[in-house]
């Protein structure tokens, strides 16, 4: 850093290390927010020049002196890139640690932390790739936000269901179906055995099934299943509209028609999603996100921003559920990654875990826990692969592995619910259920016909493909004491 103002602040162009936006020596504080960013510099760009300038582009810098920097506190404004380290196995690849006073940021706002975050500087020309890994936010930061609008222990003790993951179904066709064939698809979904039934991100009001005809026939299929199980169930009705004025009619009704839980999308933008957050604590209504578009910028591992960041945004911004990979699925999920994002999502306290992606403690302040779901590709008969990888907490929706069942949708539910009750008795009765899963499905289902018939049908289909996202992770190792 140039230290003598003179030379500092006289017009022209300084390199972002001279301005100060490289501090190797620097200590964050507690209520710094921190964040690493994978860079792949230029050629002959110096990586902690890269790293300064990501610092400088993403607080208070520009491509030029200005004077008016010493009309502020810019010492402490400017966020400082205090480490760089390469990235394992990735050469021209490197981990830039940065740090940015807590007050560059306005309390309760998603869309102000990554307008700062992740703004401008993804555009940088010297960088040949920039992807937001992880994040810290501070105690003192995290206690200005809301967080989920219920939480994993109210919603459980909403639907009176404990010690089992929560079943689910998506809706198949997404497209197409009349309001009338789309009410009874969630009665026979949930008169089979699941406790919801879901709504895909792109139907909302078009003209072959208007918002309201959803609505109206889909409450009439849960309190139908309701009445006839004995079980608390609902679907989730999505609000998504073209206006915020729009969404609020829409969840005002699905409220006024008794619905437990109504869904958004992630394209709404992180404002709307607040609002809508907010609404939903208000209204004593869960809220589920479907994360539509994600994999447009967090799937690539070079540019982007990992959805274990957009995960702990999300519990940062109040919702309850948030789609967060299944492992063995249709969607990219890599085992680590997922553990990692799933951390992110149910505990208290997450501590650092490369292994997992995770590159700092993440204490959580008291927010509530969001609740993930794993949906996209999965069967009956992935039962226990689901469970092991993912655990109780967990909402496991079977679209096409409900509704493409042979003997129907309702026998699709109920080879669910019991392939799950079952394989959740056998883990606690102590069995290996990993490794002797298939035969305790194949047991059950001697005794099940709906069972007998998926696991015919699915076998044991699966989307084996190297993942995209993966950590990268090298052990070290310790001397044997």
């Amino acid at each position: 850093m140039v230290s003598d103002p003179k030379a500092r602040y006289r017009p022209g162009v300084l390199k972002y290390r001279q301005m100060g936006y490289w501090e190797p020596d620097y200590e964050p504080k507690d209520t710094d927010v921190l964040a690493v960013f994978r860079i792949t510099p230029q050629d002959g760009v110096d990586p902690e020049e890269a790293a300064a300038a990501v610092a400088g582009e993403s607080s208070t810098a520009t491509w030029t002196v200005v004077w008016t920097d010493r009309l502020t506190d810019c010492e402490r404004y400017r966020a400082k890139a205090f480490r760089v380290d390469p990235v394992p196995g990735t050469p021209g690849q490197y981990f830039a640690y940065i740090a940015y006073e807590l007050d560059l940021f306005e309390e309760g706002s998603i869309a102000n932390l990554t307008a700062s975050i992740i703004g401008n500087v993804f555009g940088f020309k010297p960088l040949k790739g920039l992807r937001l890994e992880d994040m810290r936010i501070p105690v003192a930061y995290l206690k200005t936000f809301q967080g989920p609008a219920t939480g994993i222990v109210v919603e459980r003790e909403r639907l009176n269901n404990f010690g089992r993951p929560l079943l689910g179904a998506t809706m198949k066709p997404k497209l197409g179906l009349s309001g009338r064939n789309y009410g009874r698809v969630v009665y026979e979904a949930l008169k089979g055995g699941l406790d919801f039934t879901k709504d895909d991100e792109n139907i909302n009001s078009q003209p072959f099934m208007h918002w309201r005809d959803r609505f109206l026939y889909c409450m009439e299929g849960v309190n139908r299943a309701t009445a006839e199980t004995g079980e608390v169930k609902g679907t989730y009705l999505n609000v998504t509209a073209a206006t915020m004025e729009d969404m609020y009619e829409r969840a005002e009704f699905a409220k006024e028609l008794g619905s437990v839980i109504i869904m958004i999308d992630l394209v709404i933008g992180y404002t709307a999603i607040q609002s809508m957050a907010k609404w939903a604590r208000r209204n004593d209504m869960i809220l589920h996100l479907h994360r539509a578009g994600h994999s447009t910028y967090t799937r690539q591992k070079s540019h982007g921003v990992s959805f274990r960041v957009i995960a702990k945004w999300m519990r940062m911004a109040g919702v309850d559920h948030i789609h967060a990979g299944t492992v063995v699925g249709k969607l990219e999920g890599d085992p680590n990654v997922i553990r990692g994002i799933y951390d992110t999502c149910r505990e208290t306290h997450v501590p650092q875990n490369l292994q997992h992606g995770i590159f700092f403690d993440q204490p959580w302040a008291g927010l509530k826990r969001m609740m993930p779901v794993a949906s996209g590709g999965i069967h009956a008969g992935q039962m226990h692969q689901l469970l092991t990888y993912l655990g109780e907490d967990v909402i496991l929706q079977f679209g096409g592995g409900t509704i493409g069942h042979p003997d129907g949708i309702q026998a699709g539910a109920t080879a669910n619910r019991v392939a799950l009750e079952t394989m959740v008795k056998a883990r606690n009765e102590g069995r290996d259920i990993w490794n002797e899963g298939p035969e305790i499905l194949r047991d059950a289902a001697r005794w099940c016909a709906p069972l007998r018939a998926a696991l015919d049908t699915w076998k044991d289909v699966t989307f084996d493909y190297a993942s995209t996202d993966s950590v990268d992770y090298v052990p070290t190792p310790t001397a044997a004491m």
